[in-house]
């Protein structure tokens, strides 16, 4: 006779004839009894139900789980054969929808995946992630049903997996909330979204209110332009020296200053196409924000001042650009045959290349080699120089 494993479960009765079983076991144990039914297809047709495994993102949970204090709050979904059993507790009776008891799962060595009594409906990856891991153990709840019929399993692994995710925006909104190790995009994404959080509430902000997300439906920027205008700068732009060196923190206040100074110029020289919506205002859209981050790089690496640019200098760099913008009406003037009317200009990367190489050309040409502050201070130390110089040799 098999071994068996025998853990405390609760039987939950949902509809007639419908039956489940939660109950907790070491996350290790599970492909001891469970096995993913793959999909493929022969020639007689599809089988199975499961996706293959996604490498990195079983890493990332792997990394996850190696950390202190890690959670997995979601249950693992298992369907069972009727090999599976449960045994009310002695003693007990059923409620309305619930009985407690033991639930018995045949646990044979080196028994081939398909002979396994369990088939992973939902959380392949994170048993994965949880079979590789260096830890000695990792409890997981699981809720289970038993059927042996192959339809039902696919049924379930259908309805698990089709259901909606969480809006993006909301998500980048929760993320300024979190400090725990998440998956790399969304790790890479806190800090922006943590900016783009305090430039839409601070009150000393220029962009107060006005980015749309989640809990602000009325904003007119979309909060992914911001998002990646801010990543942009954080790559290697002006936001990237306040980073701390290998590590995806940063210091956030003089970012949020140089943020404030830049987008307050902007909103001062180009008054007109400011706090309009994106349909009459190129400004305001994706190709606008984003391109516009760019010359916010580019200014701030002209003057290269040892303190942060303050907004009268940014409007001194802006101002050459007033007449060659078009962000409300007429046609841009992109080159020979390249000729875009203003609201031609779409949210892709092809679009916002073109107009933020255009622009920085333009930059680069109308005020690049103007004298700064230091190239003047610079200038007139090495005037005095010769002065003395001079004096000296009389």
């Amino acid at each position: 006779m098999p071994n068996e494993l025998r853990l405390p479960a609760v039987e939950v009765r949902q509809s007639p004839g419908r039956k489940l079983y939660s109950f907790a076991v070491d996350g290790k144990l599970v492909h001891r009894f469970a096995t993913i039914s793959r999909v493929s297809r022969t020639e007689e047709g599809l089988h199975g139900y499961q996706r293959p495994e996604v490498l990195s993102h079983i890493e990332e949970i792997r990394n996850y789980l190696e950390s202190p204090s890690p959670m997995v709050p979601n249950a693992i979904v298992l369907a069972f054969d009727s090999r599976v059993r449960f045994e009310p507790a002695k003693g007990t009776s059923p409620s309305d929808y619930s009985q407690p008891g033991v639930i018995v799962i045949p646990m044979e060595e080196n028994l081939p995946d398909e002979r396994k009594p369990g088939f992973i409906v939902d959380g392949q990856q994170r048993l994965a992630a949880i079979r590789e891991a260096t830890i000695e153990r990792f409890p997981v709840c699981v809720t289970a049903f038993i059927t042996n019929d192959v339809s039902q399993q696919t049924e379930q692994f259908i309805l698990v997996n089709s259901t909606k995710p969480l809006p993006k925006g909301l998500i980048y909104e929760l993320l300024p909330k979190t400090t725990a190790q998440l998956p790399s995009l969304l790790n890479r994404r806190r800090l922006p979204a943590q900016l783009l959080e305090r430039l839409n509430l601070d009150i000393s902000s220029p962009l107060k209110g006005m980015i749309h997300t989640t809990t602000n439906p009325t904003g007119l920027i979309k909060d992914n332009s911001i998002l990646k205008m801010l990543e942009n700068s954080l790559s290697d732009g002006a936001l990237y020296k306040f980073r701390k060196p290998g590590s995806l923190e940063a210091d956030v206040e003089p970012m949020l200053e140089l943020l404030r100074s830049y987008w307050m110029a902007v909103s001062r020289v180009f008054a007109a196409a400011w706090n309009l919506p994106p349909k009459k205002s190129r400004l305001m859209h994706g190709a606008g924000i984003i391109s516009m981050g760019f010359i916010m790089d580019a200014i701030t690496d002209r003057l290269h001042e040892a303190h942060i640019p303050t907004a009268m200098q940014y409007e001194a760099d802006l101002q050459p650009l007033k007449e060659i913008c078009h962000w409300t009406a007429g046609y841009w003037d992109f080159g020979p045959g390249q000729q875009r009317k203003w609201n031609e200009l779409q949210n892709t990367s092809k679009d916002i290349e073109l107009l933020a190489n255009y622009l920085i050309a333009q930059y680069k040409s109308r005020v690049w080699n103007r004298p700064t502050a230091k190239t003047v201070k610079t200038g007139r130390a090495a005037l005095s120089r010769r002065a003395k110089s001079a004096s000296d040799s009389v």
